[in-house]
């Protein structure tokens, strides 16, 4: 009985993770994700010309009230290419867009949350490097509620523009940004 239980929590709390295994913070609310007609489900294989254009992206249950900040990070980036030792994985910034508002009606089912802003980050489409063996890299997008009067503080400009090794941890705290509220995730290898 306490067997079944257990596996019954486990599982629970595996279906309703919308990150990937130990990523950080862990986020359980969906965020749906569509790159043109192609829909992401967390850990799902896409292609480089799959993710070749700023996703939509949205809410199934319920039309969001706030503003929103949209990040796109890649999570296995080979930490040689970033300056890092050989076999270490580092972080690529895909993505920073503010201004994320939602519809108050669905489309196709959605909730379209739609931004007119480009930055601070604008999207850049994965390409993961040749790997051998091939590794599938990991990309996340995280929703988080935008703070009134919104600006990337100081200390992160720097990280912002570099982009590789953006610590996402870091600059939400230092943005007080709390927690992300939505989230999803996706792989993909190079060639595919």
């Amino acid at each position: 009985m306490l067997f079944t239980s257990l596996t019954l929590l486990l599982s629970t709390t595996i279906a309703l993770a919308q990150t990937p295994p130990g990523f950080s913070p862990n986020v359980t609310d969906h965020l749906e994700v569509k790159y043109g007609t192609k829909v992401v489900t967390p850990g799902i294989a896409m292609t480089k010309a799959d993710t070749a254009k700023v996703p939509t992206v949205g809410t199934l249950d319920v039309a969001l009230t706030s503003t929103y900040i949209l990040v796109v990070l890649d999570v296995d980036v080979p930490g040689n290419l970033a300056g890092g030792a050989a076999g270490s994985r580092t972080t690529y910034l895909h993505g920073m867009i503010t201004g994320y508002t939602s519809a108050t009606t669905q489309t196709s089912g959605m909730y379209v949350l739609s931004s007119k802003d480009t930055g601070p980050a604008s999207y850049a489409a994965p390409g993961p490097p040749a790997e051998t063996p091939a590794h599938p890299h990991k990309y996340i997008e995280l929703l988080y509620a935008q703070p009134a009067g919104f600006k990337v503080p100081s200390t992160q400009t720097s990280a912002i523009s570099k982009r590789v090794g953006f610590n996402i941890t870091t600059f939400a705290a230092d943005a007080s940004l709390g927690v992300p509220v939505r989230a999803n995730y996706f792989t993909q290898v190079n060639g595919a």
